[in-house]
């Protein structure tokens, strides 16, 4: 039985939904005439394959379809090597790889002295992103085109052709919006769910498109991130959300959450730091569903606390400093000497204890002499870093005085 999604899939360009600017680069490759390889990159069910066999089509070009997920490389070799020696090749073919992120780097080195000499044209697809899942040499030989998820206007539009060429769904426009967004961009769960509907089945919400060890993870994480950074509470529960909803380690987001209350918040709201890591442990405690919630809190708080990233950029700049000048010892005056030979070097010489003098304060320097004094961290008037900075425009203040009357 053919599939519902073959029985519509679009048969020229103009039949394609959505993806308008895409669809134009597409027929000004067509018009021009001459065929390049292309690698069409986007989520399940937004129509890769479906342009790659119009592509095909339009140059007349044989169409020789693989799967990553089946073809090995013995299989791989045996095709392209027989390509050669058969009508098959004697023009130009295209290949279409499905999942193409799945050969690995020497299955995807195959390809080159075929692209080089021009007898074959790639297509692939790949729900990736390029720059992690190919090999730079075959992405340089690649035009990439990236599709998106299909908008809802285009899939009412592929409901509405199942309508006019099989026969009408008896939905309400409640039901057929429902529908669509059941689908969540995917024209092929859209075409699998109305299957289900016709033969009685029940239908089922499309997971959510998320993989935790790719760039899924990484762009929500980004997301969740700059609303927090941003103090837009409702967009960092929306992407908190997200995450957990697509299956990702709540400790995962625990930690990062703690990173974010040290990086972003810092000192202009010590209470932050405290509260990202109580979260954290009462996650531990409770577990899913129940400690979720108090990560939830900490997003929130997070979200509204004020905002500072000058001990961020106070610790990164003292790094640099460091790693530049590690060959350095520290001031002799700031070094036990528990032996007289150290002594006799002038460890501990003129070594002020702070607490024996008036201020509590000796102004000394701690700094090797070969650096000098530098001033990393640099507070805001903003939240509880107000108070450190008069604090520290204190010590800076008494420092120079100090040092004046020696």
């Amino acid at each position: 039985m053919i599939p519902l999604s073959e029985k519509l899939r679009p048969k020229t360009l103009s039949d394609v939904s959505g993806h308008k600017d895409l669809i134009w680069t597409i027929d000004r490759l067509i018009q021009n005439g001459k065929p390049l390889s292309l690698l069409l990159f986007g989520p399940p069910g937004s129509g890769k394959t479906t342009i790659a066999r119009i592509y095909a089509e339009q140059f007349n070009l044989p169409f020789v379809s693989l799967s990553a997920v089946f073809n090995s490389t013995a299989e791989l070799k045996k095709i392209l090597k027989e390509g050669q020696v058969t009508p098959l090749f004697n023009r130009q073919t295209l290949i279409f790889v499905d999942e193409i992120h799945r050969f690995n780097r020497a299955q995807q080195d195959i390809f080159l002295p075929f692209l080089e000499d021009g007898s074959l044209i790639l297509v692939g697809a790949t729900t990736e992103n390029p720059s992690f899942v190919l090999n730079n040499a075959l992405l340089s030989r690649l035009r990439v085109l990236k599709l998106e998820p299909l908008d809802t206007s285009s899939l009412d539009e592929i409901l509405t052709r199942y309508e006019t060429t099989v026969h009408p769904l008896k939905l309400s426009p409640e039901e057929r919006q429902s529908l669509i967004h059941m689908c969540q961009g995917d024209a092929r769960h859209l075409l699998n769910m109305i299957e289900n509907l016709e033969q009685g089945l029940s239908i089922q919400k499309k997971p959510a498109l998320y993989d935790r060890h790719q760039e899924g993870h990484f762009n929500l994480i980004s997301a969740l991130h700059k609303s927090i950074r941003g103090s837009d509470p409702d967009a960092a529960l929306y992407w908190f959300a997200r995450m957990l909803e697509g299956g990702e380690d709540p400790l995962y987001l625990g930690r990062r959450l703690i990173r974010m209350a040290s990086e972003d918040i810092g000192l202009a709201d010590p209470e932050a730091l405290a509260i990202a890591l109580n979260g954290w442990n009462v996650f531990n405690m409770l577990g899913s569903p129940e400690g979720e919630l108090a990560l939830a809190e900490v997003v929130v708080y997070l979200s509204l606390a004020p905002k500072s990233n000058a001990l961020y950029t106070a610790y990164g700049e003292a790094r640099q400093i460091a790693s530049e000048t590690g060959h350095l010892d520290p001031p002799k005056h700031i070094l036990n000497a528990p032996t007289k030979l150290m002594k006799d070097f002038g460890y501990g010489k003129e070594y002020q204890y702070d607490h024996d003098t008036p201020q509590g304060f000796s102004g000394a320097e701690y700094f090797p002499d070969e650096v000098g004094r530098h001033t990393f961290y640099k507070p805001i008037e903003r939240g509880f870093e107000r108070e450190m900075k008069k604090r520290l425009e204190y010590f800076s203040k008494l420092r120079t005085l100090i040092q004046s009357q020696h």
